[in-house]
């Protein structure tokens, strides 16, 4: 239903994304899929396939068609919004590179939403995942590797996939770690005692060689460790603790950056630990400070 000139059009423009800008293989997909859906639209709504130059000419009303039939199938509001910066970015592309007028699309007014808060544990909720993940395996090794992980996560604020990427040419940790992030985006990480001992822990007990170019955390056939098998092992965790469906991999990630932030940690620097792009993204904890503080109050203060 998309022309072979349109398919090739988002080929070029995600090869584009993915060479110059770093975007991570999952990005790339999200915006091959939000492209494929907004030209089988067009495909439907002007009753046949697309090719290049009609592309180009997409105006305000192709625009609101598109966007009521997005709401009509029952998309939030967030995802949509999300669809429409990914067109946004495409007609972009086409802009410098086709020589296409996108001012119709780029005109098109995203649509509003809450934006939804990190949720951190407390301070206590963190330390007890790391003192009982470990019992979440029969065996001493992989107990280890997951107290490992877990502290890598709060500790030094990385994501699952910063944690994963870690090898043998990475240990023994040293004070401060160097991490590529989204985007190819580089940060240097402080490493806490205690990851470094967790870390090494691991190391003593893991079954498998390492070597400088494999994983340092290895899964229980000697392979790099699945991201699902941390998330399983996260949730094993909150339920023998009974915390709630929030409490994620990620969330101690969020944990992290709360918790400093409440210690007096300046935005600037929680930024750049956390490898965000954009100050915006790190104001959200201010928020979740903010709510924390409210929801204190409102349950130790006296009511009139």
């Amino acid at each position: 239903m998309i022309s072979p000139a349109a398919s090739d059009a988002v080929t070029r423009f995600l090869a584009h994304k993915a060479a110059l800008h770093g975007a991570s293989d999952n990005t790339i997909a999200a915006y091959q899929r939000d492209l494929t859906e907004f030209m089988t639209f067009l495909t439907l709504h002007k009753g046949e396939p697309q090719g290049l130059a009609p592309l180009m000419e997409v105006g305000v009303s192709d625009m609101r068609s598109w966007m009521a039939s997005a709401r009509s199938s029952g998309i939030s509001s967030r995802s949509l919004a999300r669809k429409l910066s990914s067109v946004k970015s495409f007609y972009r592309w086409l802009a410098e590179n086709e020589g296409c007028d996108p001012t119709a699309v780029l005109a098109t007014r995203s649509p509003k939403f809450q934006a939804k808060l990190p949720r951190p544990l407390s301070e206590d909720a963190a330390i007890d995942v790391i003192k009982t993940v470990e019992f979440q395996s029969q065996e001493d090794w992989i107990g280890a590797r997951d107290i490992a992980v877990i502290t890598m996560l709060y500790g030094c604020g990385l994501r699952i996939s910063e944690a994963l990427g870690l090898t043998g040419a990475d240990v023994p940790l040293p004070n401060a770690l160097r991490i590529v992030g989204k985007g190819g985006k580089e940060r240097v990480v402080p490493v806490i005692e205690a990851a470094r001992d967790a870390v090494a822990r691991y190391i003593r007990h893991c079954p498998h060689a390492l070597s400088d170019d494999l994983p340092l955390f290895r899964g229980v056939r000697g392979g790099a460790l699945n991201p699902r098998q941390v998330q399983k092992v996260m949730q094993q965790t909150r339920q023998q603790l009974g915390l709630p469906a929030t409490a994620t991999p990620h969330a101690l990630r969020h944990s992290f950056a709360t918790h400093l932030l409440s210690a007096g940690g300046d935005l600037r620097s929680i930024q750049e630990l956390l490898g965000h792009a954009s100050l915006s993204t790190t104001q959200a904890y201010t928020q979740v400070d903010a709510a924390r503080l409210m929801e204190v109050y409102n349950k130790t203060h006296p009511k009139a």
